[in-house]
């Protein structure tokens, strides 16, 4: 899975968030990834996810704070 790139979100504001991570999602090829990079567990975006695609994506916790949290997501 080719995951080097990262989107990193602890600088953009919360209302912009979660669309800038499903358009990057969105243009993933299945088998592809990204690794987010958020100031908080995004456990809310995890729900998004399972509500809206489940079945279809990939989430893998690689870092889990204090300062960061880095999860892969992949498109199945």
């Amino acid at each position: 899975m080719s995951d080097n790139n990262e989107l990193d979100i602890r600088s953009i504001p919360p209302i912009n968030r979660h669309p800038m991570i499903f358009d990057r999602f969105e243009r993933l090829q299945p088998g592809e990834g990204f690794v987010l990079i958020n100031d908080h567990d995004p456990k809310p975006l995890y729900y998004q996810f399972q509500a809206e695609l489940t079945g279809k994506f990939g989430w893998e916790y690689l870092e889990s704070g204090p300062q960061a949290w880095r999860v892969r997501i992949s498109k199945v």
